[in-house]
């Protein structure tokens, strides 16, 4: 299978690579700013369309999946344009094109896509975002064949220049600083190599349709950011207690966007991984 990886760099798109690779698929990595490690790096800047047009020409993929997007929430919600440009015009171009040369599109979206106000969402759940981030993703749902809906991304190593959640977490204990966590913002925190597995199941066996691709377990932010000190021996008591009203976000966030997992854990083999896996993975990982 000959796979193309848009955002090959980031955090998720460098694993599906990575994993994609081993698989032994033909893969290309697109890019805009930091050379990927994994694959044959593609040029491909989501603000300009002929740059997506030529990137899915020269490639003539098999599958696409598409993980590049502006991720930066306060961002999107300063600049609209920009945000709609890359989140939304950049995939319904990619999507045309796709099925221009006969490729799959799998499209990588977001928990933000809902407001937050209980959690546990299902993929038929109605979908009402708090901020234009959620919204630009939610506009390009519909133009891909499918949908991996995921939340808080993490992984063992820094991506595209920028280090995760979990690994800004383990830096600051590390060195001894104190690091404010929210308690009343609730996820399902996903390790990338676990999401990269499920997100290569829907493109090996061209599955349509609405996913939720996640962690299998519900916490707030601050609970897991314990149990990441508490799973590399680092010390808890420099997790400092907040809340979402005490942060200085432009963009508001949801306080529950969890994501229920149990139709990915019922029609895939690459089932999702509860917190305990995942950190005994992380940890794998990380050495």
């Amino acid at each position: 299978m000959k796979l193309l990886v848009t955002g090959g760099s980031g955090l998720m798109g460098s694993k599906v690579a990575e994993l994609g690779l081993q698989k032994g698929y033909e893969v290309f990595s697109g890019y805009a700013h930091h050379l990927p490690t994994d694959g044959t790096a593609v040029k491909i800047d989501l603000r300009n369309n002929s740059s997506v047009v030529e990137a899915v020409k020269a490639v003539r993929p098999d599958v696409i999946i598409h993980t590049a997007a502006l991720t930066n929430v306060d961002l999107c919600e300063t600049d609209k344009d920009l945000a709609y440009r890359m989140n939304v015009q950049a995939t319904k171009t990619l999507a045309e094109f796709a099925r221009e040369v006969g490729a799959f599109t799998v499209y990588t979206s977001t928990d933000y896509v809902f407001d937050g106000s209980r959690g546990m969402y299902k993929e038929e759940d109605a979908t009402d975002p708090v901020n234009y981030y959620g919204y630009s993703k939610l506009q390009g749902e519909s133009y891909c064949d499918a949908v991996a809906r995921t939340c808080v991304i993490y992984g063992s190593r820094p991506a595209s220049g920028k280090v995760n959640f979990a690994l800004w977490i383990l830096e600051r204990l590390r060195k001894g600083k104190t690091v404010q966590v929210v308690t009343d913002q609730y996820i399902t925190p996903t390790l990338n190599t676990n999401l990269a597995l499920m997100v290569l199941e829907l493109a090996k066996h061209r599955l349509k349709g609405l996913y939720h691709l996640a962690g299998a377990t519900r916490i707030s932010r601050y609970d897991f950011a314990v149990e990441l000190a508490r799973t590399f021996g680092l010390d808890a008591d420099l997790i400092m207690k907040s809340r979402m009203s005490e942060m200085k976000w432009a963009a508001k966030r949801p306080a529950d966007s969890s994501l229920d997992t149990s139709k990915a854990a019922s029609c895939l083999g690459a089932k999702p991984w509860n917190i305990e896996e995942a950190m005994k993975a992380l940890k794998s990982e990380v050495g």
